[in-house]
């Protein structure tokens, strides 16, 4: 009897909303049903960041078998079964960060959920930070509940009004887009031209955006919504109601138009959204690691920081080529020896030339030296052969592996490998143990991939299910052979980086290559931080010194930044792995600025963003990893900036030898990128930079100690 009236006394409550707020109070979302069907919405101090809204999966009607029933979607019906509220407070240590250590401070509230019509139970699961939230689905297995197709997740973020937003199109391959910046009714409007010209893909709908998407409000809230940890689980995108100002989950789908195969026990990726009223707390949040697993290797020593030059730019900007010889249509047949084909004289990863990285690269205390085109099969890579085209372990006759990495070692260098998988991922996984044995006996240990092209032979998306297990399974089984990762052209990352450390970058943005396919506008790098750089970090491929690319090729295009502009990118666009992308020769002319390209660290003990204003500016102080010295990073957008430094981040009673790298007084990036100014100084807790930003420029700042 006791237990009956215990029950009645709970249902009342178990119909009201259910409330779970931050450590720190700032942030509270609430959990309610609306007549069964699951119900969120979420303040910060008081005001509106998402409105109630609904969630829930659309499921493949599908009949069982065994059973005779059509499938039920889990989007109501539902009853509240159980409710767990609990805190969580750790510190931990990332290998390589932004921080030499994380705080994970959160509450967690649990809605356990059934749906009495199909007896099923799922649980929705909220942690709430002080600076923002993730929600998930979880999938107990139980008899009811074993397998079931995804038609679509129904997850909405109503919005509280007509926001200012940083967006780029709904895509399910590529994110190599410049951000659009409008209200989120003007979108519909501005995505036929925000489209890239020459894309063979379109928006999936006049309305789709994709994460992070980063907003700002009329009363200077900064909300950006995202996921975490996208584990077998198709990429989200947003369709947005622009009349009730509603976004909605839009999940990438596979070759045959569905969105997911689940397998209980499952959980979703967590979705997020992070918010402040401060824009400097959108760059410094940890929430999206924080939502991610924790380091699932049990030997991490082997994973380091990079700072690498490489065969590279000269390939993008078109002075040489990927490909050894002309004479691909013999090649693709199989019928070409390579070694008596007549080569093309442009073939840039040849001994001598590589020889000149690997030198410059040790006398400059670079780490290792990236090569593009070193292995057969480039003349078609693109081509109707791309099916097999590559085998990753056989070099062209002017590439000697040996050799090569011979030479490195002796110099204290290493040469990174280069996978282009040209999108056949089937070829690709058939070959990567070989691939990674080759590298361990050469003594490889890190490897750029890529997968440029549609992905074949079963026509997925990028960004699907299938295509995203892909992705982390080349991380697994490169962390068997201890090699890391940076993978370009793949999904948008979530966080994964904390899980499997040895992804030490991605791409999936668009990089310094586009400065040599017509430009990036100079905000480009004053809003990725705020967008994609918010799942990790970005092999964003800085330090083009000669940005004026018609004066040494004949690419007419140029970088749309000051020299020192390109210089502050190694502190804006955080990666512990780094490249000096220019060429040596173009370096070797610019020395006292090339300076702060050898001393900047990659790897830091701590971070402090010092100015933030989406598409504006962003200035930055980190501290080296395991030192005492900081540096200092500001960039800016087409209208120039006037950064306040205030050197109270460092240690009182000491002294730094301070290098400013800054715009000359005519500088700019289009007139005049090239004119800069090095100034020095002893510094210390208390002093004030003042330093005046060129348009489309920046500047950049060591602090040693003495």
């Amino acid at each position: 009897m006791r237990k009956v009236l215990m029950a009645l006394l709970l249902l009342p409550l178990m119909a009201t909303a259910q409330t779970v707020t931050s450590p720190n109070g700032n942030v509270e979302v609430k959990f309610s049903l609306d007549n069964g069907r699951p119900t969120y919405e979420m303040t910060y101090k008081g005001k509106a960041v998402v409105k109630p809204s609904h969630l829930g999966l659309e499921l493949v009607k599908t009949k069982h078998a065994s059973k005779g029933m059509e499938e039920t979607d889990l989007m109501d019906g539902f009853t509240v079964t159980d409710t767990q509220t609990s805190t969580f407070d750790e510190t931990w240590k990332p290998v390589w960060g932004q921080t030499a250590t994380i705080r994970n401070h959160y509450n967690e509230m649990a809605v356990t959920l059934n749906q009495p019509a199909s007896k099923r139970n799922i649980v929705i699961r909220f942690r709430v930070y002080d600076d923002g939230m993730g929600l998930r689905y979880e999938f107990p297995q139980q008899n009811e509940l074993n397998y079931f197709v995804i038609k679509e997740e129904h997850t909405q973020f109503a919005m509280a009004g007509d926001h200012t937003a940083w967006w780029i199109p709904g895509d399910y391959d590529t994110q190599e887009y410049e951000t659009v910046e409008s209200k989120l009714s003007e979108i519909r409007g501005l995505m036929k031209d925000a489209i890239t010209p020459n894309s063979s893909q379109t928006p999936f709908s006049p309305t789709g955006v994709q994460t992070a998407l980063q907003m700002k409000t009329a009363d200077g809230l900064y909300i950006n919504i995202h996921e975490a940890a996208c584990v077998n689980y198709a990429t989200m995108h947003l369709n947005l109601d622009d009349k009730a100002m509603v976004f909605e989950s839009w999940l990438t789908p596979d070759a045959q138009g569905t969105k997911g195969y689940i397998q209980t026990p499952f959980n979703t990726p967590w979705r997020t959204v992070l918010v402040s009223d401060d824009a400097r707390d959108m760059l410094s949040s940890n929430l999206i690691l924080n939502l991610n697993e924790p380091c699932a290797l049990d030997d991490v020593s082997w994973i380091r920081p990079i700072k690498y030059c490489g065969v590279w730019w000269e390939l993008i900007v078109g002075r040489n080529t990927w490909s050894y010889t002309n004479e691909y249509p013999s090649v693709r047949l199989g019928v070409t020896d390579y070694k008596n084909s007549k080569p093309n004289g442009t073939h840039g990863a040849n001994n001598e030339n590589v020889k000149k990285y690997i030198d410059f690269a040790a006398a400059n205390g670079l780490d290792e030296v990236l090569v593009e085109g070193w292995n057969e099969g480039w003349e078609d890579w693109a081509g109707h052969s791309k099916f097999d085209v590559f085998d990753f372990v056989t070099p062209y006759p002017d590439f000697d592996i040996k050799m090569l990495n011979d030479y490195a070692h002796s110099k204290g260098v290493k040469l990174m490998m280069h996978h282009e998988t040209s999108s056949s991922v089937m070829n690709y996984e058939r070959w990567m143990d070989k691939a990674y044995k080759l590298m361990n006996q050469y003594g490889y240990d890190a490897v750029k991939s890529g997968y440029v092209g549609d992905i074949i032979p079963r026509g997925e998306h990028h960004y699907s299910q299938t295509m995203n297990n892909h992705y982390l399974h080349a991380v697994k089984e490169a962390a068997k052979h201890h090699i890391m990762v940076n993978a370009h052209e793949a999904t948008r990352p979530t966080g994964l980086c904390r899980t499997y450390p040895n992804l030490v970058g991605n791409e999936s943005a668009r990089g310094t290559e586009y400065e040599a396919f017509g430009g990036s506008r100079p905000d480009h790098t004053v809003v990725l931080p705020f967008t994609r750089l918010q799942g990790g970090p970005m092999d964003y491929t800085p330090g083009i010194f000669e940005t004026k690319l018609d004066t040494w090729s004949s690419n007419p295009s140029y970088v749309h930044t000051t020299l020192v502009g390109q210089l502050a990118l190694y502190l804006v666009m955080y990666s512990p792995l780094q490249m000096a992308a220019d060429l040596p020769e173009h370096y070797e002319k610019y020395m006292d600025a090339f300076q702060f390209i050898k001393d900047v660290a990659v790897d830091w003990d701590d971070s402090k963003y010092i100015e933030a204003e989406p598409g504006d500016y962003i200035t930055v102080a980190r501290k080296a990893k395991g030192t005492d010295n900081w540096f200092v990073g500001g960039k800016c957008d087409e209208n120039g900036h006037k950064a306040v430094v205030k050197l109270d981040f460092l240690d009182k009673g000491r002294k730094y030898e301070c290098t400013i790298y800054a715009d000359a007084k005519d500088a700019d990036y289009e007139t005049n990128p090239k004119a800069y100014a090095i100034t020095k100084k002893t510094v210390k807790k208390g002093d004030t930079l003042k330093i005046t930003e060129a348009r489309g420029g920046g500047f950049a700042v060591s602090l040693m100690a003495k």
